[in-house]
């Protein structure tokens, strides 16, 4: 007599995808429509159903770069060379799961939510059984809402458990397989936050310098909490950017590495811990600091976000807006340190950082042509046939910094704060030497996508930042 074996049905969002399509989806929406939010509002009023369907039907979602979990795929994989059936079954919209069912082409059958019916918890547990009968198959899945389907399956695969999933799964007596292939980590939230570009807001003191305030202690603890304040902001902004961002980040050679684009840390999590970040930033911004600073710090916030929705996708404005968002940092250093602002500082910083800017270009252009695409790049407003005209508008950014940089030195406002400022001239070769090596450097290949990372670890990059500075301190 031959025993047929129970099919395996196995949950989408969570399980076999470390990611969730109704949050995946939402930030597709958002980023595509941001000025349409109205619209899942109304759907959602007709049910969760509706607003799945909606999403759904309304993104056009690449499900080839999605973040698939390799360890439920091989089970899946070993399980149907076994000969058997093979079945997923999601709380996610219908056409969603058959584009993957049949990009994966490893299932059999999928059983998904419709228009009518939302397809979690109790109602998946209805449905399998109506399908396969009471212990009739076995149920791979990883939350609460998984505990009534495992209660009527033979046995239970609990993959990367929800916290108290595993406890109560483990009740009912039946777990045959506990998978655990994701974990977020202290390490994945440290480089979604990008606490090391939080070393960009050390343009915040650069007012405090230009005054000759260092060893003002009052202007120092203000500057210091400037820091701290637009580094929490900045997270915000970082983590965000990261969740609109998801589909072209995983189309990216490194970014797709990114905690959000590879699953490693859930999009709920993100949009639970940005909105904390950013009311802590302004919250201490308006208690503890003048409202001049908060109100630089909101502009900041709005123009990254009209960065990440749009800005970022046209030729010429994502950059000059790129530079913009440097020299707001500088700006909002004024503003909490209640210090004049120069039209010289100014200057110097919107060409040196629109030069850097367009390194960054550069350097992402260069290798979509190294790879021989030729086609625009995918979420920008450049080709590949651009390289030549950018080098020659960024290192003629540059090559301006230091114009500036001259004509600063005979200005009478510097003449009088300094005691030697023609010692200054020695800052113009050293910056004159940098420009050009940045930019040989990213001719050839070698500039890291943030050329501001890859100066604070380059030693020959530091050791012109350390002599730079010892120009003006002794110019003083």
């Amino acid at each position: 007599m031959t025993t047929i074996t129970p099919p395996l049905v196995v949950d989408l969002d969570g399980t076999l995808l470390n990611s969730d399509l109704l949050f995946e989806t939402g930030m597709t929406y958002l980023r595509n429509q941001p000025l349409s939010l109205f619209k899942p509002l109304i759907w959602l009023t007709r049910g969760k159903a509706a607003l799945k369907e909606g999403l759904a039907l309304a993104n056009n979602i690449d499900v080839s770069v999605l973040p698939y979990d390799p360890q439920v795929i091989e089970l899946i994989k070993t399980e149907r060379n076994l000969g058997r059936r093979i079945v997923l079954a999601t709380a996610s919209h219908y056409s969603l799961a058959k584009q993957i069912a049949e990009h994966l082409n490893l299932f059999d059958q999928v059983l998904a939510t419709t228009s009518s019916q939302n397809l979690s918890g109790k109602k998946k547990r209805d449905l399998l059984v109506q399908h396969y009968g009471d212990q009739g198959f076995d149920y791979a899945g990883n939350s609460h809402d998984d505990i009534p389907v495992w209660e009527a399956a033979r046995y239970a695969y609990v993959v990367n458990p929800d916290k108290g999933v595993e406890r109560r799964a483990a009740a009912h007596g039946n777990v045959q397989q506990v998978i655990r292939s994701k974990s977020s980590s202290l390490k994945d939230w440290t480089k979604a936050l990008r606490l090391h570009q939080w070393m960009k807001n050390a343009l915040i003191f650069a007012p405090l310098l230009a005054a000759h305030q260092l060893t003002n202690l009052t202007l120092l603890w203000q500057g210091a909490l400037a820091f701290v304040l637009f580094g929490l902001c900045a997270s915000s902004v970082y983590l965000l950017n990261d969740l609109l961002d998801l589909t072209d980040d995983r189309h990216h050679h490194s970014k797709r590495h990114r905690p959000f684009a590879s699953g490693r840390l859930t999009i709920s999590s993100g949009l639970k811990v940005f909105p904390l970040l950013i009311i802590s930033a302004f919250s201490g911004a308006l208690l503890l600091l003048p409202w001049q600073f908060a109100a630089v710090m909101a502009t900041y916030y709005l123009l990254t976000l009209g960065y990440s929705l749009s800005l970022k996708r046209y030729m010429a404005i994502d950059v000059i807006a790129l530079a913009l968002l440097y020299t707001i940092r500088i700006i909002a250093g004024a503003a909490a340190m209640e210090l004049v602002l120069t039209f010289w500082m100014l200057a110097f910083s919107m060409f040196i950082f629109l030069s850097l800017a367009l390194v960054k270009r550069y350097a992402e252009l260069w290798d979509a042509r190294r790879k021989g695409r030729t086609e625009k790049t995918r979420g920008r407003g450049y080709y590949p046939a651009d390289l030549e005209m950018i080098s020659s508008l960024g290192a003629s950014s540059g090559y301006m910094a230091v114009m500036v940089l001259a004509l600063y030195i005979h200005e009478q406002t510097t003449i009088s704060l300094y005691s030697h400022p023609q010692i200054i001239w020695l800052a113009c070769p050293l910056l004159l030497f940098w420009t050009t090596r940045i930019w040989m450097l990213t001719h050839r290949g070698k500039m890291h996508d943030d050329p501001v990372v890859f100066a604070i670890k380059d030693k020959a990059s530091v050791l012109v930042g350390i002599l730079f500075g010892l120009v003006f301190w002794v110019a003083a």
